[in-house]
């Protein structure tokens, strides 16, 4: 067994082992399901010390044929685009599962379907076939669907059933371009991942715009990008505090991922549908900060600021150069690592107050003045303050933009939108640290406990990931970039 494979099968084994672990024997649960995805993250790490980042191709690779007529198979490999979200997922969940213990009820269901969710989005990250990433891509419903369902808010029967309705919707499209390219001759040489690439060539213009529509659709619903993301702000609100964290850390980044994976298989599709990804991802930009300006719940906020910020991403893809690319990878790092932080920060907030309404709040810094200072960071970060990781990848994504929509005389529409947008998202989170941390006291409010010291650990990684990434940021971006020029090349090339 692969290294690869050993890090994709590990949550799972350890989904296996809490299923026959006794449910009222909850510590033991409890610290199993931590201690798996701690094993995970080290063996995500180790990955990154033994990656070459000099090498853009697949490395690590893993290949067993399943069906040798269609030409599928088990098929792993890790590239700068993968390793990055692989590191994320693997973080990210074991902060979600440290924040759990506030969960009292059904805790060996809850860790058993966050261990299973944690499974699939590292297959969705190391599937090289295209069969593959498609049940790996769907076996991440099921458990978002009982960890929203079961242990959301009042609302969670309807977030969960809108979630999955959702994005079973977009895998319908998914699943028909998929199809569409499998009609033609594969070359089973190889994994089904590289055989569509060469099959998507010889397809007819029109026909691989019909194909990439599809999968714009199918990601964009996971995303979100406007007009797809309905499920998005009810989800994030009735969900629990931790699956919040990697529901916007990580489910939202998958869709990007995906879409990067089309637009590099399709670049001629991409060009020509170029103008609609531009306005869909500036519309979604402007949408989701003037949506998420005019909230009093902080989960609904932070969840329209992730379809702003997703918006940013999807206009740094559809750019279709090497520097916009590395901004949208970049991108969805730094909102991995922000969004992932405020839902945090914002969770233990609740778990003291059980009120989300930010107009319940005055004067926080008094009595909370280290959770003042990191969600005033984590919000400044959010807005691409010059320090932190978020302002790398909203320069990368601006510079790519103006030097491909310059010499089709939109340059500055770009960067006006942009800029505009920057404005709304400094609006909200000034607002918001105004409200909470200024103004007279309130009679609850210095009965507040301040973060304890292994909250402030947990949380203290991902500032110190923000703020760090933002003043060295050369080892992230060394880490995507020769990848990136290698799918920049194909696209050149084909365009």
């Amino acid at each position: 067994m692969g290294i690869l494979s050993i890090l994709l099968w590990t949550p799972a084994a350890g989904a296996l082992f809490l299923a026959l672990t006794p449910g009222q024997n909850t510590r033991l649960i409890r610290y199993s399901a931590n201690l798996v995805s701690a094993i995970t993250f080290l063996v995500a790490f180790w990955l990154l010390r033994i990656y070459n980042t000099g090498d853009p191709n697949l490395q690590f690779n893993e290949y067993f044929p399943l069906n040798p007529k269609l030409g599928s198979a088990y098929a792993l490999g890790i590239d700068g685009l993968s390793l990055p979200m692989l590191l994320m997922a693997a973080l990210l969940t074991s902060i979600a599962l440290l924040s759990s213990f506030k969960i009292s009820s059904g805790v060996k269901g809850y860790h058993i379907c966050l261990l299973l969710l944690e499974f699939g989005m590292l297959g969705v990250f190391l599937a090289q076939d295209w069969a593959l990433f498609y049940i790996f891509w769907e076996v991440t419903l099921i458990p978002l669907f009982f960890l929203i369902g079961r242990w959301g808010g009042k609302r969670r029967h309807t977030a969960s059933l809108n979630f999955v309705l959702y994005t079973m919707g977009g895998s319908v499209f998914m699943l028909i371009s998929l199809l569409a390219i499998s009609q033609y001759d594969l070359e089973h040489g190889g994994s089904l991942m590289s055989s569509m690439h060469q099959a998507a060539r010889d397809m007819p213009r029109i026909e691989q715009v019909l194909v990439l529509l599809g999968f714009i659709i199918g990601f964009g619903v996971k995303m979100p990008i406007f007009p797809l993301h309905g499920w998005l702000p009810l989800a994030h609100v009735e969900a629990p505090s931790p699956v919040s964290i990697l529901l916007s850390g990580i489910l939202l980044k998958m869709g990007a991922y995906g879409l990067i994976r089309a637009v590099v298989m399709l670049p001629e599709a991409a060009k020509i549908l170029q103008p609609f990804l531009v306005f869909l991802g500036l519309f979604g930009m402007l949408y989701g900060g003037l949506l998420a300006w005019r909230q009093s719940d902080l989960k609904a906020m932070i969840a329209y600021s992730s379809l702003s910020h997703m918006g940013m991403v999807l206009l740094g893809i559809a750019t279709l150069n090497e520097i916009g690319i590395t901004g949208a990878v970049l991108q969805m790092t730094a909102h991995g690592l922000i969004a992932g932080a405020l839902f945090l920060l914002v969770g233990l907030l609740y778990e003291r107050t059980h009120t989300r309404n930010i107009q319940d709040y005055n004067s926080l810094i008094q009595s909370m003045p280290r959770f003042a200072l990191f969600l005033t960071i984590t919000l400044l970060a959010a807005t691409g303050l010059p320090g932190s990781v978020g302002f790398i990848a909203e320069l990368h994504i601006l510079i790519g933009g103006y030097s491909t929509f310059a010499s089709l005389g939109l340059g500055m529409l770009v960067m006006t939108c942009f800029g505009i947008s920057i404005l709304i998202g400094a609006a909200y989170a000034i607002r918001t640290i105004n409200l909470l941390f200024t103004g007279p006291v309130k009679q609850e409010v210095p009965h507040l406990e301040d973060l304890k010291v292994s909250e402030l650990l947990v949380a203290g990684v991902l500032i110190i990931a923000i703020v760090s990434l933002g003043f060295v940021p050369t080892p992230l971006i060394n880490l995507s970039s020769a990848t990136i020029s290698q799918m920049n090349s194909i696209i050149s090339q084909r365009i």
